[in-house]
């Protein structure tokens, strides 16, 4: 991919990365154009970051993918109740996750349009 991608240790790392809080309260303003959320993190799990980034006004159009390990119906359920854009169950081959990682950045990132607003990291419009 040519986009940058930053890979971040857990699910508080990632919250203070996009509340621009903590060590990144110094980073460049705006949004990741895709986040790649896996279900299992230490300290804030990945479900509870998926609920707090849907909540908040500046970060609920960023589109989340679900890259995880489960198969549970109930994390998928969960999930999408929670407005992620797509849930994909992580190959175990690591060239074959790679590759994975390689087509949803693609689609999100490249392919996928988004609201100028939504990478600008400036709450929507009003509609």
């Amino acid at each position: 991919m040519a986009n940058e991608v930053l890979h971040l240790w857990d699910g508080a790392e990632a919250l203070d990365y996009l509340h621009c809080r903590g060590a990144y309260a110094g980073r460049q303003p705006g949004n990741p154009a895709v986040i790649l959320l896996d279900l299992k993190m230490l300290r804030v799990d990945g479900i509870e970051v998926l609920r707090q980034l849907k909540a908040d006004p500046v970060l609920r159009m960023v589109p989340v993918v679900v890259m995880t390990s489960s198969r549970e119906d109930r994390d998928l359920n969960i999930c999408y109740d929670l407005s992620t854009n797509a849930y994909v169950v992580k190959p175990v081959n690591f060239a074959e996750f790679a590759d994975a990682v390689k087509q949803v950045g693609a689609f999100w990132a490249v392919l996928n349009e988004l609201p100028r607003d939504v990478l600008s990291g400036r709450s929507p419009a009003k509609r």
